[in-house]
């Protein structure tokens, strides 16, 4: 007999009740139905149903094969439509919630690519720093920066986000240049308010040792961009990603601190609802997205 259509017929069986009600769901006659579970219980050599003239009822095995074939069989359906998804055409309107300096400096040119490459898609993009809920908004795709709670939601790693401390050679030249985390506590330090560490900065030395830089910032925003300026002007040192720090760092305008100590580095998530049928428009646009950036995202490499 062919095993998948006997955990088909095994499934049905549990939901429906009986192998009546079953086999008619699959055209055959309720003996059938009875012998695909037979040929399933010998193989196992456990019974799986109990049955009485009036009720089926699964055994403690039973539950767990059942629970087990149900997860078999779904991902055979779900590799089935994948292979025929190969041929399918993206379409429809994508929504994506990507941070807003992100969203700026790289994601943009990936949307284009994107919609130069699907015709039949529309995208519209809402920057956002704050975390949106999904599924109250209709958003398709978050790209989210940090730690991420576990949640019912689809993740894919698109790239690592790694931290620096920099600060402008002129500000250095004024000030001079920290050598040990603690001459960061009396440093003026300019902070994005909406860091997933919530305000302090933690560094590790080489025998992993934390050094915690907390209290007061001389300067914290919400964007990325006016720190970036902050920086460049000389008004502090900042700490942040290399998706938005690493140019102005190849460009000698701003220069890392503390180089024999190192951070916590985020990830970077393309994050989407749990489903058996994600739209091709979602499964396109992330896997152009994890072509794009990947474990050396451009940004590091310059």
């Amino acid at each position: 007999m062919d095993r998948l259509t006997s955990l088909a017929v095994f499934i049905a069986t549990v939901e429906e009740g009986s192998f009546a009600a079953a086999a008619r769901r699959f055209g055959m006659s309720p003996a059938m139905a009875g012998k695909h579970i037979s040929a399933i219980e010998a193989d196992v050599n456990a019974r799986l149903l109990q049955r009485s003239t009036r009720r089926l009822s699964l055994t403690d095995v039973g539950q767990i094969y059942y629970e087990r074939s149900k997860q078999i069989l779904e991902a055979y359906e779900e590799a089935n439509r994948e292979a025929g998804d190969t041929q399918a055409t993206a379409r429809g309107t994508l929504r994506v919630t990507v941070p807003v300096t992100f969203g700026e400096l790289h994601v943009a040119r990936v949307v284009a690519r994107y919609l130069d490459d699907h015709p039949e898609v529309n995208v519209e993009v809402l920057l956002e720093d704050r975390y949106v809920d999904l599924l109250d908004t209709r958003v398709d795709v978050a790209i989210r920066i940090g730690r991420l709670k576990s949640s019912q939601l689809v993740t894919r790693q698109l790239a690592p986000c790694r931290m620096v401390l920099c600060a402008s050679p002129g500000w250095l030249l004024r000030h001079g240049t920290p050598q040990t985390p603690e001459d960061l506590q009396s440093a003026s330090r300019l902070a994005f308010s909406e860091a997933v560490s919530e305000g302090n900065w933690t560094l590790f030395d080489k025998q992993k040792h934390a050094h915690v830089i907390d209290g007061p910032c001389r300067l914290t925003a919400n964007n990325l961009q006016l720190l970036v300026a902050s920086a460049l002007a000389g008004t502090g040192i900042v700490y942040g990603p290399t998706f938005v720090f690493g140019d102005y760092i190849r460009r000698k305008a701003l220069l890392p601190l503390l180089p024999d100590y190192t951070v916590s580095d985020l990830v970077i998530q393309a994050v989407y609802p749990g489903a058996l049928r994600i739209p091709m428009k979602v499964r396109r646009f992330v896997d152009y997205l994890a072509r794009a950036f990947g474990d050396n995202p451009p940004w590091d490499q310059a």
